[in-house]
């Protein structure tokens, strides 16, 4: 079973016990993390979501917060005398996918179908007092 899960702004394909770096988390270490933006989820049978599945959820357990490699910025304009240097190094969160939650959603929709009927109920009552 896999998901895809927007974490911190970019899309991840996640599956159980994976490790993955995101974007920094404002968490700390051995945190879990639970992401509710879930857009399809594979189990046998793909569920895409219109944006996101309703009740299905992602839960993460963060192990590290570590930053990356460090990437050299180099400006140059030939014959100017313009040279620049600059780097950073971009903070990562080390997580670890727990589980990948299941859904809710028929629930959801029985209960829209029942205040419907209640309506109906009360039209008739309305007719009948006339």
């Amino acid at each position: 079973m896999y998901a895809i899960v927007e974490i911190a702004g970019l899309q991840y394909k996640v599956e159980q016990d994976q490790k993955l770096f995101v974007n920094r988390l404002k968490a700390n270490i051995d945190d879990e993390v639970t992401f509710d933006k879930v857009l399809l989820t594979d189990n046998g049978s793909v569920t895409v979501g219109a944006p996101v599945i309703n009740g299905v959820t992602v839960v993460a357990k963060v192990l590290d917060q570590v930053k990356g490699d460090k990437v050299i910025v180099f400006k140059k304009k030939r014959r100017k005398g313009y040279k620049v240097k600059n780097g950073h190094r971009q903070q990562f969160t080390q997580i670890q996918i727990v589980s990948i939650g299941g859904t809710e959603a028929p629930k959801k929709a029985a209960k829209k179908a029942a205040p419907k009927k209640e309506k109906e109920a009360e039209v008739k009552e309305v007719k009948a007092e006339d």
